[in-house]
């Protein structure tokens, strides 16, 4: 299989790019479509379309091939995977179900190929719950299975990410490219290099993904104290979604390694934080501290052995990374996406995404926050 990676900032330079990709007798059927949600969808969508590319695409918040990192931009990776390897899903969520659309996706891919891998990319605007899209495939498949992906972005605005295919595009879709593992290996892991910081605390009031009070403290007002910030009634949502890039809190787990989870927004009025994904009632959590180069050494270490133990060469490799991660690390994060690069040494292209589908180190499949999921592919 062969991939090739274009750019452009308008869909008139895509078309000029993509010329030049097939202008050698190269046939891709596939595009991974990274984009801005200030792009047109449709028009990209129906060049690819014209040259029988199908399309897995998602909005982001920041684009990026190999270390080159774009701004409302387009970014694409084409594949030319033969069409019986794959298949492209797209679900829509109607009144905040994610786990039966979820299970509807598993049971599809059940269905599909003998063995199958997931990569998904998903909506948000109704919140879209990550952990319950892992768990409705989980269901829908009948067990343990390959999902990798990532929440889709609106570059930073929180008005309304999107993913997307040929005809269809939905702030509440899901998204998905199923790929028979008998054809295609795909391996991966999601990665996030934070420390952790203090003592364990426990999460004393919350639902879903808002947290109420942590030690039955105002979970807001802890948060600040203990950032050594002055707490006042003024609107404050775009300081705390900064802070929660810098100090993630790490959801811990007794059989496994933590899970990240960004304080994305704070509520003056009832002092509560809104988290980019859920945190059950009675969870311990700990604070983080701010990332250094550490934290890109474990990513590449943790990347270095997935090459050596499960799949040493590869074809192409797509990147899911937290916007947190690049709000955290600013001109850092080209080193972390070129050296990530380097391992496998082929075509990559990702985004800066709102949450990471993806299996870590020594765990199972979750949702994640302030991780960079790097997901490799080859053909057998």
């Amino acid at each position: 299989m062969k991939a090739k990676t274009i750019k452009g900032r308008l869909p008139e330079e895509i078309s000029k790019e993509l010329d030049k990709a097939i202008s050698d007798g190269y046939q891709p059927t596939l595009a991974i479509v990274f984009m801005s949600i200030k792009q047109d969808i449709d028009a990209v969508c129906t060049l690819l379309d014209k040259q029988g590319i199908q399309v897995f695409g998602a909005t982001s918040s920041g684009e990026f091939i190999n270390s080159e990192i774009e701004k409302e931009s387009i970014v694409i990776m084409l594949l030319d995977m033969p069409t019986v390897y794959f298949k492209l899903a797209f679900f829509e969520a109607v009144d905040k179900d994610d786990f039966n659309i979820a299970k509807q996706l598993g049971e599809v891919g059940k269905k599909t190929f003998t063995n199958v891998a997931f990569i998904i990319a998903s909506g948000w605007v109704n919140d879209i719950d990550g952990e319950e899209i892992i768990r409705g495939i989980e269901t829908g498949y009948g067990g343990n299975v390959i999902i990798f992906g990532g929440m889709a972005g609106d570059d930073q605005t929180l008005t309304g990410p999107m993913v997307f295919t040929k005809g269809k595009c939905s702030t509440t879709g899901l998204m998905s490219l199923i790929i028979d593992l008998d054809k295609v290996d795909v391996t991966g892991v999601a990665t996030c290099g934070w420390k952790p910081i203090g003592i364990t605390k426990t999460i004393t009031k919350s639902e879903g993904n808002i947290v109420y009070t942590i030690d039955d403290q105002p979970a807001l007002d802890l948060v600040m104290k203990y950032l050594g910030l002055s707490l006042s009634d003024e609107p404050m949502n775009n300081t705390v979604f900064s802070l929660g890039a810098y100090y993630p809190l790490q959801l811990e787990r007794e059989n496994g390694p933590p899970v990240m989870r960004t304080a994305m927004l704070g509520n003056t009025a009832d002092r509560s934080l809104v988290c980019a994904g859920k945190i059950p009632q009675g969870s311990r959590v700990k604070f983080s501290l701010p990332p250094d180069f550490d934290v890109i050494d474990t990513v590449v270490n943790d990347c270095n052995q997935v090459k050596e133990e499960e799949l040493q060469q590869a074809d192409a490799v797509i990147v899911f990374s937290c916007i947190s991660r690049y709000l955290s690390f600013g001109v850092m994060t080209r080193e972390e996406l070129e050296r990530v690069s380097e391992i496998w040494n082929v075509p990559m292209a990702g985004f800066f995404s709102y949450g990471e589908y993806g299996k870590s180190k020594k765990g199972k499949h979750e949702f994640h926050n302030n991780t960079c999921c790097v997901v490799a592919l080859k053909e057998k």
